[in-house]
């Protein structure tokens, strides 16, 4: 099954195809300062299921505990919508931003990371893992 989805202005578009490897919700600062809410909703995929079209603009997130690239948050650089996480300690391993698909209607989280910073006044059911970070 194909999904599609766009920025907020339109001039970046995507596809992803084949099975997802999980839907998940993030809890980590970071995804909460990024995108203004309490958490992010994200499709995890191979980043050979995803087609983009137009422009992405990078912010490149370092770790807390050494200077080395973490994160490769990509967004439109027209809207800021943003689009895609590349996280370094999974390669090939990419984050598409659930948000900004054209059908969220059959998105449904199966998966909470970083719940230590997991806001106190959320709660998701039907959650079947929860992961802390390290």
């Amino acid at each position: 099954m194909a999904r599609t989805g766009r920025c907020l202005c339109g001039a970046v578009t995507y596809e992803v195809t084949g099975d997802l490897i999980a839907t998940a919700v993030c809890h980590c600062d970071h995804c909460q300062r990024q995108g203004g809410g309490a958490f992010s909703v994200n499709l995890v995929v191979h980043d050979s299921q995803l087609t983009v079209a137009g422009e992405l603009s990078t912010y490149e997130e370092t770790g807390e505990r050494n200077d080395a690239v973490y994160v490769r948050r990509r967004f439109c650089g027209s809207c800021g919508s943003p689009i895609v996480s590349e996280l370094s300690q999974t390669a090939g391993v990419v984050a598409v931003k659930a948000g900004t698909l054209d059908d969220k209607a059959d998105v449904l989280p199966t998966v909470e990371v970083w719940c230590t910073d997991r806001q106190p006044w959320v709660t998701l059911p039907g959650m079947a893992v929860s992961l802390e970070r390290e």
